[in-house]
C-alpha cells in the first residue's frame, strides 16, 4: 500500500508540474531554464572562488587568508590602533593590520594610512557601532580589485579579511564546497604602482574621493558569525 501511494504521488507531481497562464506544462518544460536566463558560462569576466582564498593587500607583500562571505554586505578588514586625523583638509585614518603570512606562517604587522571614504553604521547584539570605511586595493588570483573595507578589530575572528557582497559581485561566483581555488599570481608592478598612487593621494587632496563621507547610510548587520578554521 505504501508503494502505491508513492507511485500515485509521483504521477501527480509529473502530471501537474507547472501552471502558467492556464496551460499545464509537462515535467521537462518545468525544469528547463527560460531562454533569457543568465547561465554561469554567460557571465563574462567572472571567476569562481572558494569560500576561503589567499589575497595580497597592496602595496604590502604579506599574503593573508580572506573569507568570502555573501552574508555580509561590506567587506571588513582587521585593524587596530586606529587614529583619525586630517590631511590637507581631508579626513584620513591610520591603522595597523597584524596578520599571519599565509605562505610563511610569520606574524607581521602592516601599517596603513588611507582617506576615509564613508562612515558605516553597524547593528549588532551590543547595539550600534560606527566605523570608518576606506578603499583598498587587493590582489586575488591575478587581478587587482579596489574595494570598500570597514575597519574593525577582528582578532576574535579566524580570518583577518572578509569579502562581502559589494566585493563578490566584482569578482565572480562562490564555490562553497572548496577553498584556495585561485593561485595567487599578482602583476609584478602592482605593489610599486599602489605605493606611488598612495603617495600622490597624500600630496594632492583633489585626488581623494570622500564623496560619500557625509552621506547617511542604512545600518548593516554585524559580520560576527562563527567562523570555521581552515
Amino acid at each position: 500500500m505504501q508503494l502505491s501511494i508513492k507511485s500515485l504521488s509521483l504521477a501527480a507531481l509529473l502530471s501537474t508540474a507547472v501552471v502558467s497562464n492556464g496551460v499545464i506544462a509537462d515535467a521537462k518544460e518545468a525544469i528547463d531554464p527560460p531562454e533569457d536566463a543568465v547561465l554561469t558560462e554567460d557571465i563574462a569576466g567572472k571567476v569562481v572562488v572558494g569560500w576561503v582564498e589567499k589575497g595580497l593587500i597592496l602595496p604590502e607583500e604579506a599574503v593573508v587568508k580572506v573569507k568570502v562571505d555573501s552574508g555580509a554586505l561590506t567587506s571588513s578588514m582587521h585593524a587596530v590602533n586606529m587614529e583619525r586625523f586630517t590631511r590637507k583638509g581631508k579626513r584620513w585614518v591610520r591603522y595597523d593590520v597584524p596578520v599571519v603570512d599565509a605562505d610563511t606562517g610569520n606574524k607581521v604587522t602592516l601599517h596603513f594610512e588611507r582617506p576615509v571614504y564613508r562612515q558605516m553604521t553597524v547593528r549588532g547584539a551590543g547595539g550600534e557601532d560606527y566605523r570608518p570605511v576606506v578603499k583598498m586595493r587587493m590582489c586575488i588570483g591575478n587581478r587587482i580589485y579596489e574595494e570598500q573595507f570597514s575597519l574593525r578589530d577582528r582578532s576574535d575572528m579566524t580570518y583577518p579579511v572578509l569579502l562581502g557582497r559589494r566585493t563578490i559581485e566584482h569578482i565572480g561566483l562562490i564555490d562553497v564546497s572548496d577553498t584556495f581555488m585561485l593561485p595567487l599570481d599578482c602583476p609584478d608592478a602592482a605593489s610599486e604602482e599602489e605605493r606611488n598612487r598612495q603617495q600622490l593621494l597624500k600630496e594632492d587632496a583633489s585626488l581623494v574621493d570622500d564623496s560619500q563621507i557625509d552621506q547617511p547610510s542604512e545600518a548593516e548587520e554585524e559580520d560576527d558569525e562563527q567562523e570555521g578554521g581552515e
